[in-house]
């Protein structure tokens, strides 16, 4: 099992990150209005390029594998898709934007391409009533040569935090902050074929609710995940509890936990699922209909604590550049991570406060696939508040036992 592979990208939080579709290449945002692009070179990550249209900052970014469009959604209330295409003087390969017609009046939250890469959904704040959030669901008006929305509005009641396809490429799942995961149908019928009966529905028209469940004690919904076949859904809520939703059942599983909430997750398998948060490591949770569990993390805090943090340099921070100087560390620590190692403060009373034993050092923001099909997920990357960005082996779990999360789990209970 190999070790997980920690780059330090900046000094910056990492908003959200998008591999292109062989990991030669990753977009990221920076907690800025750009998004930047990063090309491996060896064990490193240079930055190449730049796409600065956003006017405010960017909150999400999803990048085609098979069409190597980039999509981004920003604070600006504007989406953009991104395509390659030659300058007419140099034939330099440059990235041009495309215009988004999302018609929404609040910050758009959330991208995601869908399945086949025809159309994708934005979520967002946009108050389409006084008691209603939209989705804008987007495909491409080749007459206009720009890309047109459809809104999913009812019976959102609150911002949309997060949104995943289905296989299926119709049916959408969203997050919201009236604390309700939902399964809506996305279907539109130039675009789609019509799509065979699933667990969620026989006749889908557009802004069919096929399914609403409350998060078990009034949380957001951080992060919504179908599973690899689409019949089971999955979402992460404030409430430091992760639910697992059997719609066939019908049944749902709740694990509750004893740690800061989780805010981002995936499925590697179908019986397997990897979430991560304010936490600071990837835990990872197994089950199927008969019931779920919490089964380890990839990190290993207690093999970094015993010894002394060392894990090759991944258990620290690793300052970039030349800025290693004690007094540039105490400020960054007290910029990022709250602490200070002022004489005389709570957080100074020994050196060791000043790191944890986690390879991330603050909230992992995003975590998605990275290895592997779906399916058989073999690798997942992590980026954080720390401005990192971490690839884990899904096969290396650190049992509960091992990792200190023994008694910080809470209780499972069936719905």
């Amino acid at each position: 099992m190999a070790p997980p592979e920690a780059f330090s990208l900046s000094q910056t939080p990492v908003t959200c990150h998008a591999f292109n579709a062989d990991r030669t290449q990753v977009a990221v945002s920076l907690n800025s209005n750009e998004v930047l692009i990063y090309a491996r070179e060896g064990n490193d990550w240079k930055h190449i390029d730049t796409l600065a249209e956003h006017d405010k900052q960017v909150t999400s970014i999803d990048w085609a594998p098979r069409s190597n469009r980039i999509v981004t959604s920003a604070q600006d209330r504007n989406a953009y898709v991104w395509q390659q295409a030659p300058e007419p003087q140099t034939g330099h390969m440059t990235w041009r934007p495309t215009l988004v017609l999302l018609r929404i009046n609040r910050a758009a939250t959330y991208v995601r391409w869908s399945p086949n890469e025809d159309k994708f959904a934005v979520a967002s704040g946009a108050r389409c009533s006084p008691m209603a959030s939209a989705i804008a669901i987007c495909s491409f008006d080749p007459e206009g040569d720009w890309w047109v929305s459809r809104l999913l509005k009812k019976p959102i009641r609150s911002t949309v935090l997060s949104i995943d396809w289905h296989p299926n490429n119709v049916l959408l799942a969203a997050g919201s902050a009236d604390m309700k995961a939902r399964v809506f149908s996305a279907y539109i019928k130039d675009v789609d074929k019509r799509p065979a009966p699933t667990v969620w529905g026989e006749k889908l028209p557009f802004n069919t609710i096929c399914g609403e469940y409350a998060s078990p004690a009034g949380g957001w919904v951080h992060d919504v995940a179908f599973s690899p076949s689409g019949d089971v859904l999955a979402f992460a809520s404030h409430d430091s509890a992760v639910t697992v939703v059997y719609p066939g059942g019908p049944a749902s599983f709740t694990i509750k936990l004893s740690i800061l909430p989780l805010v981002t997750l995936t499925w590697t398998t179908e019986d397997s699922i990897i979430a991560a948060g304010h936490d600071c490591q990837p835990l990872v949770f197994g089950g199927n209909a008969g019931g779920w569990e919490l089964v380890g993390s990839l990190d290993d805090p207690q093999s970094n604590k015993s010894s002394g943090g060392g894990r090759g340099g991944l258990g620290g921070a690793s300052p970039v550049g030349r800025l290693n100087s004690a007094a540039f560390n105490t400020f960054r620590n007290a910029a990022e991570r709250g602490i200070s190692n002022v004489p005389g403060s709570p957080t100074a009373a020994s050196s060791g406060e000043s790191e944890l034993f986690t390879v991330h050092q603050n909230t992992i923001t995003s975590v998605r696939p990275y290895d592997g099909v779906p399916g058989n997920i073999t690798r997942v990357s992590t980026s954080g508040v720390d401005g990192k960005l971490v690839v884990w082996d899904v096969n290396a779990v650190t049992p509960i036992g091992a990792t200190g999360l023994a008694g910080k789990l809470g209780k499972l209970s069936v719905r």
